[in-house]
C-alpha cells in the first residue's frame, strides 16, 4: 500500500485548523503545530463577527463577495458555532446620504441581501438604538465563536487521522538541497491539549510539503526559511461589555473609521474596533485610550452604552498582506482578500507555500484553495468536502432543545449547553450522574468541564477556550478555583495551583484597561475573594518562612509568619504571588 504524502501545517488558528481538516479529509498525512493553544493568535482575538460582506461592499467588493458565500456555508456546516443575529448599518443625521446609497448599491452588487429600514422599523429590530437615527440597512450578519470553530475543525482533522500538536513552537525551517523538508519545533509544556512532546524537547518533523498559515507571524516563519513574506500587521482593540446591550450586529453606516461596530456575542457585547499598523505582531501598546473612544463613539448609536459596565479589553493583530508595489499608507485601505505565496515560483524555494490575508469568515475557502494547491504539488487527486460535511457538533443540529426535563437542568443552562455542544449534547451531559454548574456567568456545568479536560490535560485556559468558563461577567472570580478543583485528585497540589494561576492571570490581564467605576469595584472584589479565601497574595506554599496557623484561630498576629507578600503587590498584578511576577500580564487576553 502506498504511503500518503505528508503535509506539515504551521499555525493553529482558523485557517491552519481548516487546512488540517481539509487535507486530512482528502487522505493526506497531516501534522499541525501551534506555539500556543489553538486560537493563540489572531483568531482568538477577533470580534466574533460572521461577516455578511456588508462592511466591505463599498471599499473591497472581492472580499465582500467571498464573505457572503462563506457566510452561507458556515451557517450550514458550523451551526453550533453561529448565531444569526442579523445586522444593521445605521445612519445618523450627520452621516452622508450619498455613502448610505453607495452601501446599499454595493451590497446588492455583491449579492448580499439588503433591505432599507426606516428609523422606526430599525428600532423595532433593535429597541435600544438612539432616538435620532435616520434609517438603516438590514443585512445577514451574525456572530461566530472562533474558539468553538477551531476546536471543531481540529477534532474533525483528528478524526481523519491528523496529528495536532499545540505548545510547540517552530524554531527552524529545515532546508536540504534547496528545498523545504520540514521544521524543527521546541515543545514548551508537557500538559495541554494535543501535547505529546516533553517540555524543552526539540523535535524535527519532516514532511513532503509545508504550509505557513501563521497569519501575522507569517513573516517570522519566512525569515526562518530565508524568504520575505511582507505581512503588514494591524492592531485592533476591542472592549467587552457586561451584558448584551443589543441582540443585533450594529454598524455605523459611514466610511471607514475607528469604533464603528457592536457585536452581540453569547452573554456580552463586543465593541470594536481600531486599526493601527504595528511593526511586531507581539507588540501590543497598552495606552488604553481606545476603550474611551469606543464607548464615547458607539454610544451615539446605542446611548445605554455610556452607562454600561466594561469587563475587559483585548487586542489582536490582523494579518494584512499587500502585494509589493502597492504602496498603501493607511492599513484600512489594504484589501482583506487572501493570497497564496508559492515560494517555489516566487523565491525558488520548493516545498513550502504561505497563505496570508483574509478573514475568519473566509477561513474555509482559504483552506480549500491552499489544499487544492498542495494536492496539485503532490500529484494527489482528491476533492474538497469541507463545504458539505458538518463539523463535529453540528450534525443534525437544526433546533435548540430544552434540556430542563432531559437532564434536570434549569432551562437557560440546558439551552446554553446545547448551543455550545450542539449534536454532542446527549453524549456529554449524560456522562455524569450529578452535574452541578461550575461557571454561573456562562452556564457551564461539570460535565462540560470534564469533557474538555480529556484533551486539555492540566491546561485550564484550553478548558476556557472550549467551554467559555471564566469568560463571563465576573471574569473567573467565582469559578477559576472550581475549574481547578476538577483537576484533583488526579494531579498533585503544585500542578493544580500552577494551572489555577495561569488561568487567573489570563483573566486578569484583559481587565486592566477597564478599571473605573463599577468595574473597579468588581475587580477589587475579585482580588479580595481570592486573596482572603485562598491566601493568593501570600501563599505559605511558595515562601520559605513558617506560618503559625494557630494564630488564625486566636485572631492574634502571627509571630514569625511571613511578611514578604503584600496586598498592594497582589493588587498590582491581579493576585499573582511575588515569586511569579516575571510572568507576562500584558498582551491580548485571547477573548472573542
Amino acid at each position: 500500500m502506498n504511503k500518503s504524502p505528508s503535509v506539515l501545517v504551521i499555525g493553529g488558528g482558523s485557517t491552519g485548523t481548516g487546512i488540517a481538516r481539509d487535507l486530512a479529509m482528502r487522505g493526506l498525512d497531516v501534522t499541525l503545530v501551534e506555539k500556543g493553544n489553538l486560537t493563540h493568535g489572531t483568531t482568538g482575538r477577533m470580534h466574533g463577527l460572521l461577516h455578511s460582506g456588508g462592511r466591505y461592499a463599498v471599499s473591497d467588493q472581492p472580499s465582500a463577495k467571498e464573505c457572503i458565500v462563506e457566510n452561507r456555508v458556515l451557517r450550514r456546516i458550523a451551526g453550533h458555532c453561529v448565531e444569526m443575529t442579523g445586522g444593521l448599518f445605521v445612519q445618523r443625521p450627520e452621516d452622508d446620504d450619498e455613502y448610505f446609497e453607495k452601501k446599499l448599491e454595493g451590497c446588492r452588487e455583491c449579492g448580499i441581501p439588503a433591505e432599507v429600514l426606516s428609523a422606526e422599523e430599525a428600532r423595532e429590530v433593535e429597541p435600544y438604538l438612539a432616538k435620532d437615527i435616520k434609517r438603516a440597512i438590514k443585512v445577514p450578519d451574525g456572530a461566530i465563536d472562533p474558539f468553538r470553530l477551531c476546536v471543531a475543525n481540529a477534532a474533525s482533522a483528528i478524526e481523519h487521522g491528523a496529528r495536532i500538536e499545540t505548545h510547540s513552537e517552530v524554531t527552524d525551517v529545515l532546508i536540504e538541497d534547496g528545498e523545504v523538508v520540514g521544521v524543527e519545533v521546541t515543545h514548551k509544556t508537557g500538559s495541554g491539549p494535543y501535547v505529546h512532546g516533553n517540555p524543552g524537547e526539540v523535535e524535527e518533523i519532516r514532511a513532503d510539503y509545508v504550509v505557513n498559515a501563521t497569519g501575522a507571524w507569517a513573516g517570522q516563519i519566512g525569515d526562518l526559511a530565508g524568504v520575505d513574506v511582507e505581512v503588514r500587521p494591524s492592531k485592533g482593540v476591542m472592549t467587552i461589555m457586561n451584558t448584551r446591550q443589543v441582540d443585533t450586529v450594529v454598524n455605523r453606516c459611514r466610511p471607514k473609521g475607528d469604533a464603528d461596530i457592536i457585536v452581540p456575542h453569547e452573554t456580552t457585547c463586543i465593541l470594536g474596533t481600531t486599526d493601527e499598523e504595528v511593526e511586531d505582531p507581539e507588540d501590543y501598546p497598552e495606552e488604553g485610550w481606545e476603550v474611551d473612544l469606543m464607548i464615547d463613539t458607539l454610544s451615539e448609536l446605542v446611548p445605554m452604552l455610556k452607562d454600561a459596565r466594561t469587563i475587559r479589553s483585548f487586542w489582536g493583530v490582523r494579518p494584512l498582506y499587500e502585494p509589493p508595489g502597492t504602496g498603501t499608507e493607511d492599513p484600512t485601505d489594504i484589501t482583506r482578500e487572501f493570497f497564496l505565496l508559492d515560494h517555489e515560483s516566487r523565491d525558488e524555494l520548493p516545498g513550502m507555500t504561505s497563505i496570508v490575508g483574509g478573514k475568519l469568515t473566509t477561513y474555509r475557502m482559504m483552506a480549500e484553495k491552499i489544499s487544492d494547491h498542495v494536492c496539485e504539488k503532490l500529484d494527489v487527486d482528491a476533492e474538497c468536502r469541507t463545504a458539505d460535511e458538518p463539523l463535529p457538533g453540528s450534525e443534525d443540529f437544526s433546533v435548540l432543545r430544552d434540556y430542563m426535563d432531559d437532564f434536570n437542568l434549569r432551562s437557560p443552562i440546558g439551552r446554553r449547553s446545547v448551543q455550545r455542544l450542539g449534536s454532542r449534547a446527549d453524549e456529554v451531559l449524560n456522562s455524569l450522574d450529578t452535574n452541578p454548574v461550575v461557571c454561573e456567568c456562562e452556564a457551564v456545568t461539570r460535565a462540560e468541564i470534564q469533557d474538555s479536560l480529556k484533551s486539555a490535560g492540566t491546561d485550564l485556559n484550553s478548558v476556557r477556550i472550549q467551554t467559555r468558563a471564566s469568560m463571563g461577567n465576573c471574569q473567573g472570580a467565582m469559578c477559576c478555583h472550581r475549574m481547578a478543583n476538577e483537576l484533583a485528585p488526579e494531579y498533585d497540589e503544585a500542578t493544580v495551583r500552577a494551572s489555577l494561576d495561569d488561568l487567573y492571570q489570563e483573566r486578569w490581564k484583559g481587565e486592566r484597561h477597564a478599571m473605573w467605576g463599577e468595574q473597579l469595584s468588581q475587580a477589587a472584589l475579585k482580588h479580595m475573594l481570592h486573596a482572603t479565601t485562598m491566601n493568593r497574595d501570600e501563599d505559605p506554599a511558595t515562601v520559605d518562612t513558617d506560618v503559625d496557623f494557630g494564630a488564625f484561630d486566636s485572631g492574634s498576629p502571627s509571630e514569625g509568619g511571613s511578611t514578604s507578600g503584600t496586598t498592594s503587590d497582589a493588587v498590582a498584578d491581579g493576585g499573582q504571588t511575588p515569586q511569579d511576577d516575571t510572568r507576562t500580564t500584558g498582551g491580548s487576553n485571547g477573548d472573542n
